[in-house]
């Protein structure tokens, strides 16, 4: 490639393994593109040459992006468009002829690979090019060196001579199927294995003799003590590592011995440190769901509601008292089910930033699985695929995140509050921010898992492990004076008393524990949860499945005891008598084993966490460490004297722009029966950020001033008004407001008499809003609620929007740029009126709202009210859904959505 370079001014490099065969093996296209690329790169000729990668081994989406990541120009996936057309007549494609299997499969490259620039939060293919943007893992430094020096990477033992054997070895493979003589292709290509369990494919850590293991132990004979000794060996470290602990092999200190077992730290002890992960209420069936919250917290752990919400009837305790809702409450960018009672419950809450098995990615739920039930629970529409989009659109920073932490320990002053993170390269620099920010706690998450709805390509292509990242993570908070601040907590495939050791001695204090609980309630690892058929109604909402089901709560309970038994047999082997004793000291108790294909000294390298006793023993001392003060020292006081007076109206407050997050504290003392309403107040001045996050129904809070960024954040109910001075000249056009207003709120109602800035409304699912010009992205993804804008609208406005109506009026014309294309469709309210058999309702809805803003003190809202023709600059905006919106009527705060049409736009 350098020789074609120098020789002329540019032109076009094809890197081909057309010609494979023994003596001339095929290169990975990584390893390939990568080379050339940073060849040409180096020689200052890149610039000049494109290159084109034209391989046999870009089978799917990933690989496609990693050709280009590595530096191609262009791709051409020869192998998979031949293997395509070859389709076309056979089972399941009957009626389509080569052109279109091939387009069809070039349209599914181009649509996952779409997919892949907006997690990273690229726009165009270009930038992409030569990016780098993924981690080697276990190849050697002269490999990584040579192929991709810009890439970040976890050095290993794995050279170009180690892939060359592998390569050797699946041609060898292919000769010997070749020569196997005549019958059908699928007789006599073998399943490797990646995707699902094949006895002689890849090795899976759940295989069918692991699942009879775990289920085994959770039988009603089962007891805690025999079956964890049982379960130290057939769960032990595999000769053929699968996994970054396989590497690893755990040893006693010089000079110590073992302890007697009943000097080790009860099981009830150690149980406390487990928690179930994060799996919603859609991912699983409610059913599923319940029993492994209640028997997690049976067994002394917390439970993770994940990103779903919950069902407010489980709030009530259970006939002996014991609760039935998850203690810990996760708070996503979708902002699915988060109400303030919902917070107000919780004793931790969980801010997912990234998940595990999809980092980059937000939750995704597939519409099949988006019943009536589950969709009401999220405030969406049944049906329809619920995609959380990749950032909380009110983080965009540090003090973002720090902000959202002040906002949920002012609803929920006792409750620990957290942060997801993903194991990455660069994750323990994170982490420190994160530390900043005011976190108790960092959950690390690793790649493993899945359960119940994320892609394949995302669960098997994202992420590396956690032993990695939670390494980082805890050596990066040491040396920056940080650790004692924060507690760590990991999941990601563990399943046995040894994982959890082993997490312990690299830093973490606390263990989460998903697709185990799950086969221990009759996961049989069908594979199948995305496509809501689970055959054993774990993972599933279909009735006829979940009839099936057969779990308990007791089953979790015995196999959280049963790990936690198994912790105290490795534990008393180590000479150890407490988790809190080995936690980060890996160097003392951990040693990488000979032959590892990673290079594992920096990780089993930290220094000693001089931590006391007491920390160590509770991971949740560490919030004690740092003095919190209130988001607002007039709201403390107000509440204060709201508890000892009771309800009523107080006249105006003067407000400053360090009372941050006023009405979240009130809101959450009133949701869990603290204080009682109505509460009314008057405030002047400016507000700081976050005014009336998360709002309750019975307060009402009218501010004479102006506010910062967030305001309305999570409203669940009450009025908010914000208002101008008397003496502002032109009212309308004075923003009183800042970014992201009504973000995920679901209910209740908010007045501003001015403007307000970009991305109003995001996530709106139950709000009625008034407000009078809003900057770009407004009400994207709302699925319910109502908004009228009476201003100007800014660009690409009701992206993803599926639900709720929208009514703009814009005197001064609204830009071809403002509605985004394909996501809802235009009519005037004269139209919509005239055409639609909820169009009284339209107006009627109209009028209240605007009557309500009047009396909040605007000039604006008085012309459009007799609007009835097309020319008077309202219309009306509907997207596609039909009758789905007819089930939510009675259970959603969006009861005033009409029946016969998705989300509603009126202009």
């Amino acid at each position: 490639a350098l020789g074609f370079a120098r020789r002329g001014a540019g032109g076009v490099v094809v890197i081909t393994d057309r010609a494979m065969s023994r003596e001339r093996l095929p290169i990975p296209t990584p390893l390939a593109v990568g080379a050339v690329h940073t060849a040409l790169t180096n020689a200052g000729r890149r610039g000049r040459i494109d290159v084109a990668a034209e391989m046999s081994d870009v089978l799917d989406v990933h690989g496609a992006a990693m050709a280009l990541a590595t530096g191609a120009t262009a791709v051409h996936p020869w192998l998979a468009i031949e293997l395509a057309a070859e389709i076309a007549g056979s089972r399941g494609a009957e009626e389509l002829d080569p052109s279109e299997t091939v387009g069809r499969l070039i349209t599914a490259f181009e649509a996952g690979f779409r997919k892949t620039l907006a997690r990273i939060g690229i726009s165009a293919v270009a930038s992409y090019v030569g990016a780098a943007l993924f981690e080697a893992v276990e190849l050697a430094p002269d490999v990584v060196a040579r192929c991709f020096p810009a890439a970040p990477s976890w050095p290993g033992t794995v050279t170009l001579e180690v892939i060359a054997r592998r390569q050797l070895l699946r041609l060898e493979t292919a000769r010997t199927l070749a020569e196997a003589g005549s019958g059908p292709r699928e007789a006599r290509l073998p399943d490797p294995g990646l995707a699902r369990y094949r006895a002689d494919g890849e090795r899976h850590l759940y295989a069918p003799p692991v699942v009879r293991v775990l289920q085994r132990r959770v039988s009603d004979e089962a007891s805690d003590e025999r079956d964890a000794e049982a379960a130290v060996g057939m769960l032990a470290p595999d000769p053929e590592p699968a996994v970054v602990r396989d590497q690893l092999r755990l040893r006693r200190p010089r000079g110590s011995r073992p302890v007697r077992l009943a000097e080790v730290e009860p099981v009830e002890a150690i149980a406390r440190r487990f928690v179930a992960s994060a799996m919603s209420v859609g991912a699983l069936s409610p059913e599923a769901h319940r029993a492994v919250t209640i028997g997690m917290q049976r067994a002394g752990g917390s439970a993770n509601t994940g990103e779903g919400g919950e069902d407010p009837a489980w709030y009530a305790p259970g006939p002996d008292g014991e609760r039935l809702d998850a203690r810990i409450k996760q708070v996503a960018s979708g902002r699915f089910g988060v109400t303030t009672a919902y917070l107000a419950r919780a004793d931790q809450l969980e801010i997912k930033i990234a998940q595990g098995s999809k980092p980059g990615e937000g939750g995704q739920l597939p519409g099949r699985k988006a019943t009536a039930y589950i969709a009401a629970l999220r405030r969406a529409q049944p049906g329809q695929s619920l995609i959380s989009p990749p950032p909380h659109h009110d983080i965009y920073s540090i003090e973002d995140l720090a902000q959202l932490i002040a906002d949920l320990r002012a609803v929920a002053p006792r409750a620990r509050v957290g942060v997801k993170l993903v194991a990455s390269r660069g994750v323990g620099t994170i982490a420190a921010g994160v530390a900043k920010a005011g976190a108790d706690y960092i959950h690390l998450a690793g790649h493993a898992g899945g359960t119940g709805a994320s892609p394949l390509s995302s669960i098997k292509h994202a992420g590396v492990p956690w032993e990695l990242g939670l390494a980082e993570t805890h050596q990066v908070l040491l040396r920056n004076g940080l650790r004692h601040r924060v507690a760590i907590r990991t999941d990601g495939g563990l399943r046995s008393g040894r994982d959890v050791v082993v997490a312990a001695l690299l830093g973490a204090e606390e263990f989460g524990f998903g697709t185990a609980l799950l086969v221990a309630i009759g996961c049989d690892m069908a594979r199948q949860c995305h496509l809501d058929t689970c055959p054993t109604g774990v993972a599933t909402q279909r009735e006829d499945l979940r009839a099936k089901f057969t779990g308990s709560p007791d089953q979790v309970e015995r196999l959280v005891r049963s790990i936690a038994a198994e912790v105290r047999l490795v534990l008393a082997e180590l000479g150890a008598r407490s988790v809190g004793e080995v936690i980060g000291e890996a160097r003392r108790y951990l040693r990488p084993v000979a032959g590892s294909s990673l290079s594992l000294d920096a990780v089993v390298g930290s220094p000693r966490w001089p931590a006391g006793e007491a920390r160590r023993a509770s991971p949740a001392a560490a919030a004690a460490v740092v003095s919190r003060e209130p988001a607002s020292a007039l709201e403390h006081r107000v509440v204060a004297e709201v508890a000892e007076f009771g309800p009523g109206s107080a006249g105006v407050f003067a407000i400053t722009t360090a009372d941050r997050s006023f009405g979240a504290e009130l809101s959450g003392a009133l949701a869990r029966g603290e204080i009682r309403g109505p509460i009314r107040l008057g405030l002047g001045g400016a507000a700081g950020q976050s005014l009336g996050a998360f709002l309750a129904d019975g307060i009402e809070l009218r501010l004479t001033g102006q506010a910062n960024d967030y305001v309305g954040k999570g409203m669940s109910g009450g009025v908010l008004v914000v208002r101008p001075e008397p003496d502002v000249p032109e009212p309308h056009r004075q923003a009183v407001a800042g970014n992201t207003c009504l973000y995920g709120a679901t209910g209740g109602r908010l007045h501003l008499v001015g403007r307000a800035g970009m991305r109003f409304a995001v996530r709106n699912s139950g709000a009625e809003a008034v407000v009078e010009g809003i900057g770009a992205h407004g009400c994207e993804y709302m699925t319910g609620g109502i908004v009228v804008v009476l201003g100007p609208v800014g660009p690409n406005f009701g992206a993803g929007m599926t639900g709720g109506r929208a009514y703009l009026y814009a005197p001064e014309g609204l830009g071809a740029d403002v509605f985004h294309a394909g996501a809802v469709t235009t009519a005037t309210l004269a139209e919509a009126v005239r055409e639609r058999s909820d169009g009284a309702l339209l107006v009627a809805d109209l009028v209240r709202l605007l009557d309500a803003h009047r009396a909040a003190g605007s000039a604006l809202s008085s012309p459009p009210t007799g609007c009835r023709s097309a020319t008077c600059g309202w219309s009306s905006r509907p997207s596609p859904g039909a009758s789905i919106r007819a089930p939510l009527r009675n259970l959603l705060a969006t009861s005033s959505q009409p029946t016969g049409g998705g989300s509603t736009a009126s202009l």
